[in-house]
């Protein structure tokens, strides 16, 4: 499909949104599809592949790595092609190729090929993120901080939609009908999000090419992308393997059961953390978030109780979201130069390494896993402490032209929480 971005006049790029909202709903739908059913579902369904399709813990771990492989490559394009995140065809194309590799999984008993598919959903899953991010960063700027939170909660019900999903066919189904399923949700969420308007193309401005002076922020930048980067190792082992853990040590609905309560608590996260963005440090919240989280990531494998499977979930629901939101928050706060890439570069590459670090302990069931988890987001919320150390909390203010806007990178003043 053409990558061509969307040629606006400028009376349409300057002219509000008609419903703030509406845009909202269309943003949440994409990142619902992209996201919460075309990255997470594997997620629910890993145990039935397991159980019936006869896949090893290794190769379920493969695969995962392989979309997360994907997830890298679609956040580099987004940054070596800056037109392709502001272009309505490739955020539909994506939407289109997400649908067709969930539906090609339940085709084939192929490990190779359901790599492929993984890695490919992956890409797709990225540049919808980024296009949606984008979109929202831009149009919402001028909007209170939570309502790009409601969106970014679409997440979390994609997570939850998918889950029910997986949970109730589990009973009446196999993993071929779980995926099938899972392909024509993402499909209606596509439908709703297809006329979300990407980010516009910026117009140079008559200072467009001025330097812009700003306070030297390495130092803070680097250990945020430290505590960012360690998370996205953590985090993603619970995202990927946490159904399959509860599975072995909990009856055989509290996996999937569980992962519905992980989208119900990412829905509002997003936005209720930046809402606390506006009257406490965020380098402080995200230590906060940080904390929370590796609670949530162990609980599992110190006890096999319900009761400690559903507070996980819903620990680990209210946090992931959060930390993401307010790492791109302060990424942006510090206006250091392409923040925003760098951080989600990061993140992708820690997301790669998690399953890795964990494979060789798989042997011995998915709990296993799960406590080194939490010691490398325990490791992320130090270095989260270390960001609070005499971090600027008030810079100057950006000035018309900044080359972050001229990248399509998400500004200061367009970041979820910002109080600045």
């Amino acid at each position: 499909m053409p990558a061509r971005p969307q040629r606006l006049s400028p009376a349409q790029a300057a002219a509000p949104l008609r419903s703030p909202w509406g845009h909202v709903a269309r943003a949440a739908a994409a990142l619902a599809a992209g996201m919460g059913v075309g990255r997470f579902v594997y997620t629910p369904i890993l145990p039935l592949m397991h159980a019936r399709a006869g896949l090893s813990a290794g190769a379920g771990a493969n695969l995962a790595t392989g979309n997360y492989a994907g997830y890298l490559i679609g956040a580099l394009t987004g940054i070596l092609a800056p037109a392709l995140v502001r272009s309505p065809a490739v955020l539909r194309g994506s939407l289109v190729a997400l649908t067709a590799t969930l539906a090609g999984m339940p085709a084939t008993d192929s490990t190779a090929v359901w790599f492929v598919l993984r890695l490919v959903a992956g890409i797709a899953s990225a540049l919808v993120f980024v296009i949606s991010a984008g979109s929202l960063l831009s149009h919402l700027r001028e909007h209170p901080a939570h309502l790009p939170g409601w969106a970014f909660g679409g997440v979390g019900a994609g997570i939850a939609l998918s889950g029910l999903l997986v949970l109730v066919l589990r009973a009446v189904g196999d993993w071929r009908t779980a995926w099938w399923a899972s392909a024509a949700l993402c499909a209606v969420l596509a439908a709703v999000s297809w006329n979300l308007r990407p980010e516009d193309t910026p117009a140079p401005g008559p200072d467009a090419t001025a330097a812009v002076p700003r306070a030297p922020t390495h130092r803070w930048f680097g250990t945020l992308f430290v505590s960012y980067t360690l998370e996205g190792v953590g985090y993603i082992v619970a995202g990927t393997f946490l159904v399959a853990a509860l599975g072995q040590s909990s009856p055989g609905w509290a996996g999937s059961g569980a992962w519905v309560l992980v989208g119900v608590a990412a829905v509002p996260s997003a936005a209720l953390w930046a809402r606390l963005g506006r009257r406490w440090s965020r380098p402080g919240l995200l230590l906060t978030a940080l904390v929370v989280q590796a609670a949530g990531i162990a609980l599992p494998a110190l006890s096999g109780s319900v009761a400690a499977a559903l507070a996980s979930a819903v620990l680990f629901g209210a946090t992931f979201i959060g930390v993401s939101t307010l790492a791109l928050a302060v990424g942006a706060h510090l206006r250091f130069p392409r923040s925003v890439a760098l951080l989600t570069t990061g993140y992708s590459v820690g997301q790669i390494l998690g399953p890795l670090v964990v494979t060789p302990l798989l042997h011995h069931g998915y709990h296993q896993a799960l406590l080194p988890a939490a010691f490398v987001v325990l490791a992320a919320a130090v270095a989260a402490g270390v960001l609070r150390i005499g971090f600027p909390h008030h810079t100057s203010a950006p000035r018309h032209g900044l080359p972050a806007q001229r990248t399509g990178e998400a500004r200061a003043t367009a970041a979820p929480g910002d109080h600045t």
